[in-house]
């Protein structure tokens, strides 16, 4: 590994890689890119070296870096498809999926029967803090790992070590908790605003200088007053977030009763057809359960 510029392979260029890779490219890493879809790296064509396979994408990388949908899949990738057992002596594995910290628990001791380090980091941001290189990484490994990944971070966002392997994992279900509750909240607190005669925009307004602000409120109250639902976390992805947070709990011996109910609410969500709409868009259940439409920008609710 060369100490400034370490080839990277990349795996799963969707929407949040395909940010972080032109981010990384920007910055001067040659890289590799794998994709199970060969069409999503075709734009970085010329700057990158595309990869037929996942062994193929890790073989001669430095580090690599999945970012993937589910666990799922990173198992999928990693250990079915080979690439774990194509890595060289002395890579760094970052994986930036979302995963359950068991699995990253385990990966961790693959990598380390090939002689690789391993860091899970998964992040919050979205599209737009992957976009922006304002992610929020939160990183489980050795101190050592971590520091080895810092200036790649760098280049992706802001990095938080919380603890050892797994560790990582763990505060991406606590941030997911917040994130799916609070949209529940915003949710609600709207909808009951705008039913009431309310002009929902003014009301997040006012509360947006109060103690109820949040970035939810910010950003994805003022999605649900335009009625923007295109993705930029998919419900489905939140509702794999709150599946994972209601089994870790239940691993540990937790009854978490508000997750529970955003976790139902976002099950039916993706069940009425909406698994690709943004996770902001969970007001789109609580308008079906309710039979009444918030409204949007300057206009009051309505019945269906």
């Amino acid at each position: 590994m060369t100490d400034k510029f370490p080839r990277i392979a990349f795996l799963g260029i969707g929407l949040m890689g395909a940010p972080m890779t032109r981010n990384l490219l920007n910055a001067g890493y040659p890289m590799t890119l794998w994709n199970r879809t060969v069409s999503k790296c075709e734009p970085f064509a010329g700057q990158v070296t595309i990869a037929a396979s996942p062994a193929d994408a890790v073989a001669e990388a430095d580090v690599v870096i999945t970012m993937l949908e589910n666990g799922e899949v990173v198992e999928d990738v990693m250990v079915a498809q080979g690439a774990m057992a194509a890595l060289k002596p002395g890579t760094l594995v970052i994986d930036m999926s979302s995963v359950p910290p068991s699995l990253a628990r385990r990966h961790a001791e693959l990598a380390g029967e090939r002689g690789a380090g391993y860091v899970d980091a998964p992040v919050s941001g979205g599209t737009l803090g992957a976009t922006e290189a304002r992610l929020s990484i939160m990183a489980g490994g050795s101190e050592s790992d971590v520091e080895r990944a810092r200036p790649i971070f760098s280049v992706l966002g802001k990095c938080t070590r919380i603890g050892p392997v797994g560790a990582g994992q763990l505060a991406k279900l606590a941030n997911q908790a917040i994130v799916g509750i609070t949209i529940g909240a915003v949710s609600e607190a709207l909808l009951l605003a705008a039913r009431g005669g309310a002009d929902p925009a003014a009301v997040r307004e006012a509360l947006m200088g109060g103690f109820a602000s949040s970035r939810i409120l910010e950003l994805h109250g003022q999605r649900m007053i335009y009625r923007d639902f295109a993705p930029g976390a998919p419900a489905r992805i939140q509702l794999k977030d709150m599946r994972m947070i209601l089994d870790e709990a239940r691993a540990e011996g937790l009854t978490l009763p508000l997750a529970q109910q955003v976790h139902n609410g976002y099950l039916s969500l993706v069940a009425n057809g909406h698994s690709d709409v943004d996770h902001s868009g969970l007001l789109l259940e609580l308008e079906h359960l309710n039979g009444a439409l918030m409204g949007s920008l300057g206009r009051g609710p309505r019945d269906y």
